[in-house]
């Protein structure tokens, strides 16, 4: 009998998921005091957070905000699309936005500052701390379509002159602001790209090994300029935690990380997926269901009319057709248009 209720109570676990978005909503609308909910949300992974946001309305995004740590925040906006992001970034106060947006990955704190005011980005930007400024623009300098804009500065960089030991120490030093440490990637003084050393070569080397021994000089990299179309394979193929990302005169600029590679490669699926379904953007398979109803019903029904018509002219001509087949030509192409607007909205569906 135990052991009965024990399955039953193994089984309601595995089928009933934790209603954790519910679960915040409460804990923000609640009466905790500020310290009590943010030790509550800390419990909550950022995707979840983020999932929520949408379903709070504004004052209660700030009361979020207010609560929130700006690691917490950032953490969140991650898990959001761009614009979505911006958004909130938009609705904090100009001191939380900026201690947010210097929590980000470089690339996703471009990216978000592009969708928010002019006005409010330059005083963000201002107020950063002139390394993550620099960066910022850097990856902001890049268009979208190119590698240099998906790439983060999120990495140990050390040189190749350091010893063992050195290069340990720098290790230590860099994880405090650098979470990417799986990888090691070496330049020399004028910051051109010499290799990478993966961290558990470096942690089981001898004192007495040279760095250049355990430097791996034939590491795959990527130029910031290249556009994405044209190295989605080679992002494929790698199966590197971390890809150098290089300027034109091979001088180290930063990485593409797995998640960075994960994201491209969606993308462009997407895109092609859009095209294959006959629609300008990968936009349009994400637009509301009645604003996609409301931009195909009408050119539906035009063509229903017109297929109709030409059904009807056809049937009353048919001694004309017979003996001037080429006008047959015009009626697949009016018919046809019906089978192009069906495949948008059955891209659309999927």
């Amino acid at each position: 009998m135990a052991n009965e209720i024990n399955n039953k109570t193994v089984e309601t676990m595995l089928t009933e998921r934790p209603d954790y978005e519910n679960e915040i909503i409460r804990i923000i609308r609640g009466s905790y005091s500020p310290k009590t909910a943010q030790g509550m949300l800390e419990d909550y992974h950022g995707s979840d957070v983020a999932q929520v946001m949408e379903n709070l309305n504004s004052q209660e995004r700030k009361k979020l905000y207010r609560i929130c740590s700006a690691e917490m925040l950032a953490d969140a906006l991650e898990h959001l699309e761009e614009d979505d992001a911006g958004a909130y970034l938009n609705e904090m106060d100009l001191k939380k936005a900026s201690a947010v947006v210097s929590m980000l990955e470089t690339d996703s704190a471009a990216n978000i500052l592009r969708e928010i005011q002019k006005e409010k980005r330059s005083l963000i930007i201002d107020s950063l701390s002139p390394e993550i400024r620099s960066d910022i623009r850097l990856i902001a300098s890049f268009d979208e379509d190119e590698i240099g804009s998906r790439m983060t500065t999120n990495c140990v960089v050390i040189l190749d002159t350091l010893t063992v030991p050195q290069a340990m120490n720098e290790l230590i030093s860099q994880a405090e602001e650098n979470d990417n440490i799986s990888t090691i990637f070496v330049t020399d003084e004028t910051g051109e790209f010499s290799g990478a050393i993966d961290l558990r070569d470096l942690i089981t080397a001898r004192r007495n090994d040279t760095l250049d021994s355990i430097t791996v000089t034939s590491f795959p990299y990527l130029y910031a300029q290249e556009t994405i179309d044209d190295c989605i394979e080679q992002l494929k193929n790698y199966s590197e935690a971390s890809i150098p990302v290089l300027d034109n005169n091979n001088r180290f600029l930063g990485v593409i990380t797995a998640q960075n590679v994960i994201e491209v490669i969606d993308d462009e699926m997407g895109e092609d997926y859009a095209k294959l379904g006959g629609l300008t953007a990968e936009e349009d398979l994400h637009e509301p269901l009645f604003q996609s109803i409301k931009k195909r019903l009408p050119w539906l029904l035009a063509l229903l009319g017109l297929g109709i018509i030409v059904s009807t002219v056809v049937g009353a001509f048919e001694k004309v057709v017979a003996q001037l087949t080429m006008i047959m030509a015009f009626q697949s192409l009016i018919l046809d248009m019906a089978g192009n607007v069906g495949t948008q909205s059955l891209a659309v569906t999927i």
